[in-house]
């Protein structure tokens, strides 16, 4: 499964919101610098979706605000 991410760094509050069936709004503390953002982003998915880390893939959107991840059901 696709699906698209807007990530929101240096958020107050860790959460996942669900705008329809393939976009997400991921807010999470990490900072936006080195990688630690999307680690954030991979554990908050992972926790919201009931799977493993290792299943989800960033496709595209490494450096960007918004993300094209892969989810392996």
């Amino acid at each position: 499964m696709k699906i698209f991410v807007k990530v929101k760094p240096k958020a107050r509050e860790e959460k996942v919101k669900k705008v329809d069936n393939n976009h997400f709004v991921v807010h999470t503390k990490e900072q936006p610098e080195k990688g630690k953002a999307n680690v954030g982003v991979i554990r908050l998915l992972s926790s919201y979706f009931s799977l493993p880390k290792s299943k989800i893939i960033i496709i595209s959107g490494m450096t960007s605000q918004l993300k094209v991840i892969f989810i392996n059901i």
